[in-house]
């Protein structure tokens, strides 16, 4: 395998600046602002089109869990693609369809009877998630969480409050209500984390139900466990309990979005597990088949559609996703790739504690298994966001050989592919030190 970093041009080459320009030329404008130009992946490296070899902190999104192009995975698409490519799955049967919903209720949290959902993507999990919800309590409002993301079309877009930008010039669904998710690190003074995280839990019992939301029109809560876009934040585990407290209390289902922090990236199959509560509904995509489109709405049996046609998808549950996701979470499990996330994201927390001890601008260090956030400050006194500072770290790391991504307004995430070399793991943090460093001292 392929040895990393390796950095032969300035960062983006010739090569890639050209192929930059061409496309801003015939692409339309979404999040493409990254001067890097891919040319071939492998497991937990990326090369660029002018030969530099980058360490991979990214996993396309928190995507190739069992590394980039699992030679298994290949294989696994390689069959199915003798045997059939698209089969409308939501309007005929096969066992492949049967064969990965059997798996993930069987790794998904609850001691009861569940059924899946198949579609695209993680916005199209969430949509399945709304419409169970709307249906099983006859209701027709949901509370979302501030700093949330949910996906990009219209009804998740509706629940999503990550940044401004997402949501300018667009329409909202009615009966949104978006209420506070607590952040350990910026907790109201003199509170502590668990004071913080029941607090925040109450808010929606407290001033929600009691003022102007009738619990009753209530149809779910949706929340991230972690929150990704967000920043990477981890609340505190009182304030699940108070959250499941509130919704048994009131009969509101749980819908839990794993999109991102799902299939073993912070050390359990679904970070929820984590906090010791059950939601109803669970959400899943990005890593679910190792880089090819597939999301998953896990939610209890007795959910299900009443009446056929309430809910369908052309594409979703399309035959070589779902060979890759068999393949995907029989690895993960065999490889028992959710421990080695917790053994490795220990590591990781352990190294960057001790840059923030001797940093002036890490402010925060948090994250569960291999799903770990980094936030810049100008001032660790004040707490004040530096999201200028954080992106000059991320773009000097890339300039070194280390490709991350910015997460909230002043954070970057740490989210490498769960097979990544440890060896490769400690370049790659040798290169966050050095970055740090670099941008500080020239502060």
């Amino acid at each position: 395998m392929v040895d990393a970093p390796r950095i032969v041009t300035e960062i983006p080459g010739p090569k890639a600046k050209e192929i930059i320009e061409e496309s801003k030329k015939y692409l339309i404008t979404t999040t493409r602002d990254f001067p890097l130009v891919i040319h071939r992946m492998d497991n937990d490296i990326i090369e660029d089109v002018d030969g530099n070899v980058f360490i991979d902190f990214a996993a396309g999104i928190a995507v190739a869990n069992v590394g980039h192009r699992n030679k298994e995975v290949v294989e696994e698409i390689t069959k199915q693609l003798q045997y059939y490519i698209h089969s409308a799955p939501h309007d005929f049967y096969d066992t492949l369809q049967f064969k990965v919903a059997k798996k993930l209720t069987e790794i998904a949290p609850g001691d009861f009877p569940k059924k899946v959902f198949f579609g695209n993507s993680g916005t199209e999990a969430n949509e399945a998630a709304l419409k169970i919800a709307y249906k099983a309590r006859k209701a027709t409002r949901i509370i979302a969480f501030i700093g949330s993301f949910h996906g990009r079309t219209l009804g998740s877009l509706t629940l999503t409050a990550s940044k401004p930008v997402h949501k300018k010039g667009y329409p909202s669904i009615p009966g949104v209500e978006h209420v506070p998710y607590p952040n350990p690190y910026r907790c109201p003074p003199k509170m502590d984390p668990e004071e913080c995280g029941e607090f925040f839990a109450r808010y929606i019992e407290e001033y929600l139900f009691n003022h102007h939301v009738p619990p009753e029109e209530v149809a779910a809560i949706i929340f991230e466990p972690v929150a990704g876009e967000g920043g990477y934040i981890v609340p505190p585990k009182s304030f699940f309990k108070e959250l499941y407290r509130i919704a048994k209390d009131y009969g509101v289902l749980l819908i839990d979005d794993e999109v991102q922090a799902g299939m073993c990236r912070t050390g359990k199959w679904f970070a929820i597990e984590h906090f010791g509560i059950v939601p109803d509904i669970i959400s899943t995509a990005k890593a679910i088949a190792a880089g090819l489109p597939l999301g998953a709405t896990i939610a209890r049996a007795d959910l299900d559609f009443e009446e056929s046609g309430c809910h369908s998808s052309t594409f979703g549950g399309n035959a070589v996703s779902l060979a890759a996701a068999l393949k995907n979470l029989e690895i993960m499990e065999r490889d028992n790739l959710c421990e080695r996330a917790a053994k490795l994201g220990n590591k990781v927390l352990r190294r960057l504690n001790d840059l923030k001890e001797e940093s002036k601008i890490v402010g925060d260090v948090r994250g569960l298994g291999l799903m770990i956030g980094v936030e810049i400050v100008s001032d660790k006194q004040t707490k004040k966001m530096s999201p200028e500072t954080r992106n000059k770290i991320v773009i000097e790391a890339l300039k070194r050989g280390l490709v991350l991504l910015p997460a909230g307004k002043s954070a970057f995430r740490i989210a490498p592919p769960l097979t990544i070399r440890e060896e490769i793991l400690e370049k790659g943090l040798d290169i966050i030190e050095e970055s740090v460093r670099k941008i500080e001292g020239n502060m």
